[in-house]
């Protein structure tokens, strides 16, 4: 099958061929991070045969597959049968600043290929695809399937560094004496953010598994004299009397109900002038074709068909916080970005 021919003999330029098969280049680049195709090509072109024999494939098959990845620039054929890493694939090595393997593991592995299958059946009854498809939510699925939780934790960690610049340039840290990054995985933003600001303190709040990583990470990054790591469960309660209350990419997880159970604990620990700070996109009240628009739309059908989560508009979002007894204050879009800063202080 092929694409739909114009009327000259060339191919159409109909924007929903590409929209239609959009799955084909997202597996293709999934199962080159899979075989580690990047981290294999860093140093020196190699020819498929060479590749195969390191991947445990077969030659002609895989030759396809660089083929294919030569086409969207991610390696480059230098030769006949010789590939090369370009400066977009090497995005896709595990060992460089600003990988982003992990993303391409978890958004085009079994989990999200399956879940997504479910779409329908999401549509039709809110249920997420996840829970139809294993019989659990996201996150006990990943307390329960090790490898695929750190899977999941690197890519949490990638797409945290793609904001960081952004969000303390647009964000004032400074102001609290202490913050608690609520969900703060493996510390990746809690460290941006102390490097910025010498003098605040942090903490770094999140079940066992998700900080598995974090020690390490703000020893290396020479932060953890300031920074400590406390485990627990924000459904049950989060440290107490802090300044700044960080949630990124938390309360997007979860229903409404949830939700709000995550903010209520949230302003029971807060003093008098403690803030909350959500790092969220924010759903526009009326979408338009651009391309932050389907970033975020595409989000909440991720969420829709993963975690059972969604984006919210920023009048949800007030509607959010007013349910646990907070006040939105003002929110800042990141430039360039389809994230927000959302504000919040006690009601």
């Amino acid at each position: 099958m092929s694409a739909p021919e114009s009327r000259s003999g060339g191919a159409s330029p109909n924007p929903l061929w590409s929209l239609i098969t959009g799955y084909m280049p997202a597996r293709v680049v999934h199962v080159a991070a899979e075989l580690g195709i990047a981290d294999l090509l860093a140093t020196e072109a190699k020819t498929a045969d060479t590749l195969a024999r390191e991947t445990n494939t077969a030659s002609m098959p895989l030759r396809r597959l660089l083929r294919a990845l030569a086409s969207m620039g991610l390696v480059e054929e230098v030769e006949p049968g010789g590939f090369a890493l370009t400066a977009a694939g090497s995005q896709l090595r595990s060992d460089v600043p600003g990988s982003m393997r992990n993303v391409a593991l978890m958004f085009g592995g079994e989990r999200a290929w399956r879940s997504w299958g479910e779409l329908v059946h999401c549509v039709r009854t809110g249920e997420s695809g996840t829970r139809r498809v294993y019989g659990v939510g996201t996150f006990e699925y990943l307390a329960a399937n090790p490898a695929q939780a750190a899977i999941f934790n690197g890519a949490m960690a990638e797409n945290t560094r793609r904001v960081t610049e952004l969000l303390v340039s647009a964000y004032d840290f400074s102001q609290f004496r202490r913050i608690v990054d609520v969900g703060g995985g493996d510390g990746t933003l809690m460290v941006a953010i102390l490097a910025a600001n010498a003098a605040v303190r942090g903490m770094v709040f999140d079940l066992p598994s998700g900080l598995a990583q974090a020690p390490q990470k703000l020893a290396d990054a020479g932060v953890s004299a300031r920074c400590e790591t406390i485990a627990g469960d924000f459904f049950h309660s989060v440290p107490e009397a802090i300044d700044g209350y960080i949630l990124k990419y938390v309360i997007h997880d979860w229903d409404d109900e949830q939700s709000v159970a995550i903010l209520s604990n949230c302003r029971e620990a807060m003093h008098r002038t403690s803030k909350i700070v959500l790092i969220e996109r924010i759903m526009p009240e009326r979408m338009e074709a651009t391309p932050i628009h389907q970033r975020i739309a595409l989000a909440d059908m991720n969420m829709l068909a993963m975690p059972g989560g969604q984006e919210r508009t920023e009048r949800e979002y007030r509607n959010l916080f007013a349910a646990a007894g907070l006040v939105l204050e003002r929110t800042i879009a990141l430039p360039g970005s389809e994230i927000s800063v959302i504000e919040a202080k006690r009601g």
